[in-house]
């Protein structure tokens, strides 16, 4: 799959994105007795982070093309 979005649209994803990992982390540390749930939470907090860092890479590439 490919997506093409251009800058402002990736750094609004990456805003949108990091604040549901920062509503991830919380809900893992709550979740510290549903060990099931905690989980599912970390694998999903790790595809996000993963996700952005492929999304910060873009844009530090376009901003070097940039200059």
């Amino acid at each position: 799959m490919e997506l093409m979005l251009n800058s402002e649209e990736k750094r609004q994803l990456m805003e949108i994105l990091e604040e549901h990992q920062r509503e991830l982390l919380r809900e893992i540390s709550r979740a510290k007795h549903h060990h099931a749930f905690r989980s599912t939470l970390q694998r999903k907090e790790h595809l996000l982070e993963s996700i952005i860092r492929k999304l910060e890479a873009t844009l530090a590439e376009e901003l070097k093309l940039a200059l």
